[in-house]
């Protein structure tokens, strides 16, 4: 009886179990993405079959959104010999008479998972990604790593190694030879996903627009090529709120045979942090800091020159604010909002002190040049904002904050031939441009980024290492349209109204001195002959009683 039901029970669970996995078992064919749900405590069998003979080695590629899945190559997956992200991917080497290989899908987080996989077959000719692996678990690695933070984001990946036939031993890694895998090279490619979009509709498409060698050389962008003896490490400007999806092709100039790398995707936040997580990216301190600067900004560009004190203290509350913001960044670890708060109370005093400074002193040079600083920053950080700012000789922090410098100052000295053409250009070209930053705290554009990559260099002493340049994309031109329309208003506007007007306002505190003077020193002024205030009350004594002074008699003293 023992013995007949431990035979039952084995028999029914080989019987449940081969059910469970036929139930579980998707087909793949090969260059053809596949839906595939894992639900919670399953394991999915992703199986491809009829694999031609010339068939060297398969990739096989699982996408997610934001949820992670295992892929493995057993059904119980262990360190070496499966991953874990929301890109895994894994690359199976095939023996002679191979024609059928099995992979296995499993949702470690507790959650059905939804995801795209494909799977790309690759010859004897092609290289192997990341078949010269040394910094990661598996032992044969073509996936491609990222990590991110507010300044940078950086992905890895491991070497690669030449192609080699069906049950041969792959060439060795570590020889300096033509035929070895130093001959090899590796270009890097960059996708963006449509700009404001954080659906995974996009995100699917966006991968099937780019998983394999063609269509990635087809959609997306080659940023750089690095050589076999290079560091397979690449920086990049982290992006906040925009999809990015990031491969690496591998080629073999020899050969004339390339493969692809997994690519992998990012949107430098997370979709888990209930606080500042990608659907929150806008604090509400943000928006209201950002609001208010922009409506103030689209006074300056309207009416900047008209109003001179307004001006000055705006443009003085943005100067004193952006260099303390980056002073209490550098030297505190407070919290955002905090900073926030401070880098406001700061601004403000600058915009005060610049204001009296001209209300004291009446120095219109001191004023300009301080504008003039404002649009230079501003023009300097366009200037490096464009392709030539990924130049590798501005990676070398002395020669971008020289050159960066020059531009800056550059400026002032034109503004001292034409003060008041000056301002004004200043006016609506920085007035129009905070208008756009305030649109930015409420729907992302790229255009934020010309003076936020600068910030970020001043912030992070390893932003220098990162490829700078952003997409642009539909509301990327609409908002320039925006800046230039309002830029190009408010100068003509304000060149219309100031052409008969004096350069700039007097300083009231030096026409109040001048006053002061002119009566002191003019006797012909009427207000010397004022009468006494004695005087002046005893007149008013007879207005009011009546009383005229008898003739010869001396006027009383009234007390």
């Amino acid at each position: 009886m023992p013995s007949s039901w431990l035979t039952y029970m084995l028999f029914s669970f080989v019987y449940n179990g081969v059910i469970a996995q036929l139930e579980n078992r998707v087909v793949f064919t090969f260059n053809t993405f596949q839906n595939v749900t894992v639900n919670d405590n399953e394991t999915v069998q992703a199986i491809v079959s009829s694999i031609p003979s010339e068939v060297a080695f398969i990739t096989v590629q699982f996408h997610t959104q934001h949820h992670n899945v295992t892929l493995s190559y057993t059904r119980i997956p262990s360190q070496d010999f499966s991953l874990t992200a929301v890109d895994p991917g894994l690359l199976s080497p095939l023996q002679p008479s191979q024609s059928s290989l099995s992979w296995f899908l499993m949702a470690p987080g507790g959650d059905p998972v939804d995801g795209t996989g494909v799977i790309f077959p690759y010859t004897s000719s092609d290289p192997v990604p990341g078949a010269c692996n040394l910094e990661f678990d598996l032992e044969i690695d073509p996936n491609v790593y990222v990590h991110y933070n507010l300044f940078e984001t950086t992905i890895r990946f491991a070497p690669a190694n030449i192609g080699y036939p069906r049950g041969s031993s792959p060439p060795l890694c570590d020889t300096v030879d033509e035929k070895t895998r130093w001959r090899l090279v590796y270009d890097v490619y960059r996708y963006f996903l449509p700009e404001n979009d954080l659906t995974e509709l996009s995100l699917i498409t966006g991968i099937q627009n780019v998983a394999n060698v063609q269509s990635m050389e087809e959609h997306g962008k080659r940023l750089m090529t690095l050589s076999s003896n290079e560091k397979t490490v690449v920086v990049f400007n982290s992006i906040p709120g925009q999809g990015v999806i990031y491969s690496v092709i591998v080629r073999d100039p020899v050969l004339n045979t390339s493969a692809s790398y997994i690519p992998v995707h990012t949107y430098a936040c997370s979709f888990q942090s209930a606080l500042d997580g990608c659907y929150t990216l806008g604090k509400i301190s943000t928006k209201v800091f950002f609001t208010i600067t922009g409506l103030a900004g689209l006074f300056v560009c309207f009416f900047g020159h008209r109003f001179f004190k307004c001006e000055l203290f705006w443009m003085g509350f943005g100067f004193a604010a952006f260099f303390f913001f980056v002073l209490i960044t550098r030297t505190t670890h407070l919290d955002y909002d905090i900073r926030l708060a401070l880098t406001a109370v700061i601004g403000v005093v600058g915009g005060v002190v610049l204001v009296m400074s001209w209300w004291r002193f009446g120095s219109v040079l001191v004023c300009v040049v301080v504008v003039s600083l404002v649009m230079g920053f501003l023009i300097s950080s366009t200037f490096f904002f464009t392709p030539v700012g990924d130049l590798g000789v501005f990676r070398l922090d002395v020669v971008f904050w020289v050159t960066f410098s020059c531009i800056v100052l550059v400026v002032p000295i034109i503004f001292l031939r034409w003060p008041r053409e000056g301002n004004i250009l200043t006016c609506g070209v920085v007035g129009a441009y905070i208008v756009v930053l305030a649109v930015n705290a409420y729907i992302y554009t790229s255009l934020s980024y010309i003076t936020l990559n600068i910030l970020k260099r001043f912030l992070n002493d390893n932003f220098s290492k990162a490829l700078t340049d952003v997409p642009f994309q539909d509301i990327d031109f609409v908002m320039i349209t925006v800046w230039a329309v309002l830029g190009v208003s408010g100068i003509v506007l304000q060149l219309y109204r100031e052409r008969t007007r004096p350069f700039f306002p007097p300083s009231p505190y030096i026409m109040w001195q001048q006053e002061r003077e002119r009566r002191r020193t003019n006797v012909l002024d009427p207000s010397h002959h004022t009468p006494s205030l004695p005087s002046r009350l005893v007149a008013r004594a007879r207005q009011l009683t009546g009383w005229n002074e008898p003739a010869g008699e001396c006027t009383p003293l009234l007390l």
